[in-house]
C-alpha cells in the first residue's frame, strides 16, 4: 500500500453488518485480529483476512478461540490495536482469558455475534442469548462495557466506539450483535479518515525509572507502557500492587478490585449510549436492544396509531446499562415491556431498577427469529405483568 493511500473505504457502500463491523475496526485503527471461524461471525474474519494485509496488518487463524484472545491480549501489550469475532461457544471458551484482560487491563475488542444456545444450538439462526454472559461470564467481580447495535451502520460506528472505549479506560469492551444483524445487508457510510475521532491509550508521562505500571491518579486508569519500549512491563493474572507485583494478601484486593469496577462505573460518559424515541409523555415504554430495536420501534408506532402512548428505550450499550437514563424514561410510564431473544435476561436487570413501581412484562423467544412487531404491541396492551406468550 503506498503511503499516500489511506486504509480507510470511504464512502456509501452496500455490506453486511459483519463486514461493517470489521470496517470499523479498520477506522479505529485495528491492525491486528486474530480469531477462530464459526457461524454467523466468520465474514467478519473474512473481511480482517482481506483487508489487513494490504494495509500493514496482521490476520492470524488460531487454533481455537482461547488462543484467540491470548494472541489478542500479546498484540495489544505490545501497542497494536487488536480484535477478535465469535459466537456463542467461542465466547464461553473465551471467558477465562477475558478475565485476564480485565485484570491486566488491556484494551481489546471482542464482537460475538449472537446465535440461538445453548451449546451448539442454532448455529445459523439469530438470538440474543449471550447477554447476561457479556456480564457475568468469566469468574470474579468485574465490570464489563458491551455494545448493542441495531444495523449494519451501528455496527461500523459502534465498533469504533468500542476501540475508544477500551483504549481511554484500558479495558477489554465487547460487541454483541446478533445474527440478523451481522448478516443483514444495508447502506454503509463511511466517513472521510479522521471525521471520527480516535483515541488512544495514554503512554508513560515519567521516565523508564519512575514509571509505575499501576500508578493511577483521581481518573483511576493507569498509563500504559508498551512491551519492547524501553519500559519495565510487568502484568499478572494475580492480585497485584502498582508495581506489577504479585501481592495476594486481602488489603491489595481491596484497592485494586474495587478500583478496576469504579474505573468503568465513574466514566459512564465515555461509552453510555441510548436511543429514546416518543418517551416523554410514554404510559407504556418498550425496552429492546440489537436487531428486537427495530421491532420495537415499528411496535410503538404501531402503539401511537392506535392511540396508546408507546415509547422506546433502546440501550446501544446494554451493560452497564444506562440506569439513570432508564429510570427518568420511564417515569411517566404504567407499564415496561422488555423485548428480548432470550428467555429473559436483561428484563431482570430491568425488574430491578424498577423495583415493583410498575408491571415489567416479559416479550420472549428461545431464539431462531425475529419478535415481530405484532408480538411487542400487543405486551403494550397487556395488564398486570403478565409473561409473553413466548
Amino acid at each position: 500500500m503506498s503511503p499516500e493511500k489511506s486504509p480507510v473505504l470511504t464512502g456509501s457502500h452496500f455490506m453486511l453488518g459483519d463486514q461493517a463491523c470489521a470496517e470499523g475496526a479498520i477506522y479505529a485503527g485495528c491492525r491486528f485480529f486474530a480469531g477462530y471461524p464459526i457461524t454467523p461471525a466468520t465474514e467478519i474474519a473474512e473481511r480482517m483476512a482481506e483487508r489487513l494485509p494490504p494495509i500493514g496488518g496482521q490476520y492470524i487463524q488460531m487454533e481455537d478461540e482461547i488462543g484467540s484472545v491470548a494472541a489478542v491480549l500479546g498484540a495489544s501489550v505490545a501497542g497494536v490495536r487488536a480484535m477478535t469475532a465469535t459466537s456463542g461457544p467461542g465466547f464461553s471458551l473465551m471467558q477465562e482469558n477475558l478475565g485476564l484482560g480485565f485484570m491486566m487491563e488491556v484494551p481489546c475488542v471482542i464482537v460475538n455475534v449472537q446465535r440461538g444456545g445453548p451449546s451448539t444450538g442454532l448455529p445459523t439462526s439469530v438470538g440474543q442469548q449471550d447477554m447476561m454472559q457479556a456480564r457475568y461470564g468469566s469468574h470474579g467481580d468485574y465490570t464489563s462495557i458491551a455494545y448493542s447495535p441495531s444495523s449494519p451502520q451501528e455496527a461500523f460506528e459502534l465498533t469504533i466506539d468500542a476501540f475508544n472505549t477500551a483504549e481511554r479506560l484500558r479495558t477489554p469492551v465487547l460487541v454483541m450483535m446478533d445474527e440478523v444483524v451481522g448478516h443483514m445487508r444495508e447502506r454503509v457510510v463511511i466517513p472521510e479518515e479522521g471525521k471520527r475521532t480516535i483515541l488512544s491509550r495514554r503512554l508513560p508521562s515519567v521516565p523508564p525509572s519512575e514509571y509505575r505500571p499501576y500508578r493511577v491518579d483521581e481518573d483511576l486508569v493507569p498509563e500504559m507502557a508498551l512491551a519492547g519500549g524501553g519500559y519495565s512491563v510487568r502484568m499478572t493474572s494475580l492480585t497485584h500492587d502498582e508495581l506489577g507485583r504479585a501481592v495476594t494478601d486481602t488489603r491489595t484486593q481491596a484497592v485494586l478490585l474495587p478500583r478496576l469496577m469504579n474505573k468503568v462505573l465513574e466514566h459512564r460518559e465515555v461509552y453510555e449510549q441510548y436511543e429514546l424515541r416518543n418517551a416523554k409523555d410514554a404510559e407504556v415504554l418498550v425496552v429492546a436492544y440489537g436487531i428486537t430495536g427495530r421491532s420495537a420501534t415499528g411496535a410503538v408506532e404501531l402503539a401511537r396509531a392506535q392511540g396508546l402512548r408507546a415509547g422506546l428505550f433502546r440501550p446501544r450499550t446494554v451493560w452497564p446499562f444506562p440506569s439513570d437514563a432508564f429510570l427518568r424514561a420511564a417515569k411517566t410510564a404504567r407499564r415496561v415491556v422488555v423485548a428480548e431473544i432470550n428467555m429473559g435476561q436483561v428484563a431482570l436487570e430491568v425488574e430491578r431498577l424498577i423495583a415493583g413501581r410498575v408491571p415489567v412484562v416479559r416479550v420472549t423467544s428461545p431464539g431462531g427469529e425475529v419478535l415481530p412487531p405484532e408480538e411487542i404491541l400487543e405486551a403494550c396492551g397487556r395488564m398486570h405483568g403478565e409473561k409473553g406468550k413466548r
